[in-house]
């Protein structure tokens, strides 16, 4: 007997019993949010089974001794797949931005190199030359008003930003090189990029 038709029928199966001994036992602050996810994800697919299942088998909710007990298993299985969806929404959300901030970090640290050909995907190796020829790679270089690993200028600096590390520095320099039309003509060293 399924799980959906013991519900109609008012029956609990023992799995129902072990899984919620089961369950209380984990303690969810112990679980990655990726498991967490997952569990949702399990959570949801339950749910959605027992309401395909009464979407499939509408006689339950017509009979006279079934319904009110179909009637209330189906109300529940549709609350308890809102507030997965929304929870699964939620540990989603939470798994990007932790992602995101693992990323910033690592970047935030990273080489001049690994920096540029991030910002930049395709255009790397052109703008790895054409930095290497501004300023050897230094985030520190200054020439004049020119600063930084792209020797931007004060006007580039205020369009594009600018920033200590070489992701910040690489960030802005790609914010100016697509304003100019994926162009390198802005730099005095944009002849390294051919």
């Amino acid at each position: 007997m399924t799980q959906a038709v013991a519900a109609a029928n008012g029956q609990q199966g023992a799995d129902a019993h072990r899984a919620t001994d089961k369950s209380k036992t984990i303690k969810a602050s112990s679980l990655t949010l990726e498991r967490k996810l997952a569990l949702k994800v399990k959570t949801a697919r339950k749910h959605r089974t027992t309401v395909r299942f009464f979407n499939a088998h509408r006689s339950l909710l017509r009979s006279d001794d079934k319904r009110p007990i179909a009637v209330a298993v189906l109300n529940r299985a549709k609350r308890g797949l809102s507030k997965a969806r929304k929870e699964i929404r939620y540990y989603e959300r939470l798994i990007r931005e932790r992602a995101a901030e693992r990323r910033a970090r690592r970047l935030a640290s990273a080489t001049p190199k690994v920096a540029i050909c991030e910002v930049f995907g395709r255009y790397c190796r052109q703008a790895v030359a054409v930095a290497w020829c501004e300023s050897r790679h230094r985030t520190t270089a200054r020439n004049g008003q020119y600063l930084g690993l792209f020797q931007m200028g004060t006007y580039a600096r205020q369009l594009a930003g600018h920033g200590d590390s070489a992701y910040e520095q690489a960030v802005a320099a790609h914010r100016y090189f697509v304003d100019s039309g994926r162009d390198w003509s802005p730099w005095s060293c944009g002849w390294a990029a051919s």
